[in-house]
């Protein structure tokens, strides 16, 4: 993080002349375990890690607002009082939301300001970058006007924008768990209370996050039809179970089963794989208390096979280093991360492995799939933080 920041500060004095004033600071996330769960009201561990987004402000002479993905080479100019959103340069339209639904939320008045932003995430990855963008802004954004804004509903605000502003119907996943992370544990979160707490990693153990180069754009993906799918469900078994059915989380694998045949078979199919996940989750959860870590890597496995069976979101890249993880030694459990069709896997390993696996994990999908990757060790790390 510190590499990073000290890159922000070089970046934002290089084109606004002074140093930024204020500095916040949000890592990506890695999904372990509960995919697509989180807006079905159900469970999901997952881990911020060791990467992120910074983000600086300074204060501008006039109400005018410039921002500058350093990354990208790219700036925008918009009004403080008034964000919109544009189909132009589309990454603002995470900040934009954030400084639109910051202001409604606490009232206050924005300023004009000179903004920069850089980050380490691999863009489209499965890792993240949009909510670190969010969560760090808003924090940026939270100091710069004097306020102070609790970390839910910070989470709340970065979902918000990326529902109006980038239209993409997210859960709270991603914005959660850059908020909550801490240091060589996951994060346990119910997402009907909100209610987040952590879960220790077994000893001797570590993740890889391996990147297919695929890139998932969900904004123009089917990840939307998903969650419409998902809603039919829980709508369905209510009508069969009653009013007690508020979401896919209210559902069992066996009312599954049992009424299979009073849903459409593609609402059925999609609606399999949450109900599925929650599960898993929860006695995934139980297996890391114990520090059960080859039970928990089994789950895994049997996630990522449901996400190809039922909820058709992983792609031949993804399920060929799923199937090659699987036969390397030392590893002990590997599946897609985030919303899919895309993206990155994540491997479970025995840590004092993990050189060898990597190696043998890039030569093997390098055999499958004709393309080298490069598995990197990702950290379990704190969340979201106010540098200065």
């Amino acid at each position: 993080m510190d590499d990073l920041i000290q890159r922000l500060r070089k970046e934002h004095q290089a084109v606004f002349g002074v140093e930024p004033a204020v500095v916040a600071y949000a890592p990506g996330r890695v999904e372990i375990l509960g995919n697509h769960t989180d807006y079905n009201e159900g469970f999901v561990l997952s881990a911020a890690i060791d990467a992120g987004i910074a983000f600086g402000l300074s204060p501008a002479d006039e109400d005018a607002c410039t921002l500058r993905a350093a990354d990208f080479g790219e700036s925008v100019r918009f009004q403080a009082v008034n964000p919109g959103r544009t189909d132009r340069e589309r990454w603002s339209n995470y900040p934009r939301g954030v400084l639109a639904f910051l202001r409604e939320r606490y009232g206050f008045r924005p300023r004009g300001f000179q903004g920069t932003f850089c980050g380490d995430i691999p863009v489209a990855a499965g890792l993240s970058s949009s909510a670190a963008l969010e969560i760090s802004s808003g924090l940026a954004f939270s100091a710069f006007h004097g306020i102070v804004a609790e970390k839910l509903a910070l989470a709340k605000i970065g979902q918000r924008a990326e529902h109006e502003f980038a239209g993409v119907r997210c859960g709270l996943l991603d914005q959660i768990s850059s908020l909550f992370g801490r240091e060589q544990a996951l994060v346990f979160t119910d997402f009907r209370s909100l209610e987040a707490d952590t879960v220790s990693l077994p000893q001797g153990t570590a993740f890889l996050i391996a990147d297919t180069g695929v890139k998932h754009t969900l904004v123009d993906s089917e990840y939307n039809e998903r969650r419409r799918r998902c809603e039919e469900a829980a709508a369905a078994f209510r009508r069969i179970l009653g009013p007690g059915i508020a979401a896919l989380r209210d559902v069992t694998r066996a009312d599954m089963m049992k009424y299979r045949d009073r849903l459409d078979p593609d609402v059925w199919k999609r609606a399999a794989h949450p109900v599925g996940e929650n599960e898993r989750v929860l006695t995934g959860a139980e297996a890391l208390k114990r520090g059960d870590a080859a039970a928990f890597g089994r789950l895994m496995f049997e996630s990522h096979e449901s996400s190809r069976k039922y909820f058709e979101n992983s792609c031949p890249e993804l399920d060929a280093l799923v199937e090659a993880a699987g036969k390397i030694q030392g590893v002990l459990g590997a599946r897609l991360s985030g919303g899919g069709f895309g993206g990155s896997a994540v491997v479970l390993v025995e840590k004092d492995r993990s050189p060898a696996i990597a190696a043998s994990l890039a030569s093997a999908y390098a055999a499958a799939r004709g393309r080298r990757l490069e598995p990197r060790v990702v950290l379990p790390s704190a969340g979201a933080r106010l540098v200065t």
